[in-house]
């Protein structure tokens, strides 16, 4: 893999918008972001369709592809930051140029949506990518707690996953080692088969979801999807992730349904923790780089190799 350089204050953030438009409320919210992250001693930059809004529902794909090429090979920019989630970021695929990012490692973070992207530019390109909390959220949270992530992972780059006292759960025993690959459960889901589809083999898959958009059966749906089409053959471990669903069905229930535990058994640890997803409580999760389960352990996972330098 390629690792990115950390983030130093003084440095410059690149915002992009590749997914939902920046509109309305969310305009007055980023530009709060901006001013935190400057108060900070960063620099920020925004991309050239940053607020622009063409197609009704978010900007043209190739503008959006536009901005990211834009952003890597803009020598004065350190980080990528994607301004917020949506639903169509997947449509910037073709017009990425996966050779310039690789020639020009640098941090992209962001989730839900955009975890289409990191994950497709990580795989395309071999370079690091990150799912972590998106650059408005640093002004809308209502606690510090994942701008404090950002700060502890990208700028300092510690390899701890999370805090001391980030609660995990144990669904299955055992341990794994694998590069990490996934994030929000519908986005991956539509990235098992096609063109464009991922490589699930000897990763360790850490899935979420966001529940007020997703009912269990929708969610039952997509796990099903990746059951037939062999993901959960291919994996080496599980990481579950917050889904908060009127229901109060969680989502390791969904996957011991789905792969009908315990009565099958399937050659690989699963594990839960309430420290990523749709919540205020988001970790940063570096893709692509490689990790151990181990859930005789209280902290049962770990990052075993650096992921900025």
């Amino acid at each position: 893999m390629i690792i990115p350089n950390k983030l130093n204050i003084g440095d410059t953030i690149g915002v992009v918008a590749p997914s939902n438009p920046i509109i309305d409320d969310n305009i007055e919210e980023l530009e709060r972001a901006i001013k935190i992250a400057q108060k900070d001693g960063f620099k920020v930059k925004r991309s050239k369709h940053l607020y622009e809004n063409k197609c009704g529902y978010g900007n043209t794909p190739k503008e959006k592809a536009q901005d990211i090429n834009d952003m890597f090979a803009d020598e004065e920019v350190k980080m990528i930051w994607c301004a917020k989630g949506g639903f169509n970021s997947s449509s910037t695929f073709e017009y990425l140029d996966y050779n310039l990012i690789a020639k020009n490692p640098k941090i992209l973070c962001g989730y839900s949506d955009i975890n289409s992207i990191s994950n497709m530019i990580t795989q395309k390109s071999g370079i690091v990518t990150y799912w972590g909390a998106n650059f408005k959220t640093i002004a809308t949270d209502e606690t510090d707690y994942s701008y404090k992530q950002f700060k502890k992972m990208l700028q300092q780059g510690s390899k701890k996953l999370g805090e001391e006292d980030d609660e995990y759960e144990t669904i299955c025993e055992g341990q794994a080692v694998g590069r990490l690959i996934g994030g929000n459960l519908s986005i991956v889901k539509s990235m098992v088969a096609g063109k464009y589809s991922l490589d699930f083999t000897d990763k360790i898959l850490f899935l979420e979801e966001f529940g007020i958009e997703t009912p269990p059966g929708l969610a039952s749906s997509y796990l099903y999807f990746m059951k037939q089409n062999g993901v959960f053959d291919k994996i080496k471990g599980l990481w579950l992730g917050s889904y908060m669903n009127e229901s109060n069905v969680p989502l390791e229930k969904l996957i011991e349904d789905v792969l009908d535990l315990p009565n099958e058994k399937y050659p690989f640890p699963i594990i839960k923790s309430n420290n990523f997803g749709h919540i205020e409580k988001k970790i940063v999760i570096p893709i692509g780089v490689k990790a151990k389960i181990d859930t005789s352990k209280e902290h049962k996972i770990e990052l075993i190799e650096p992921h900025v330098i």
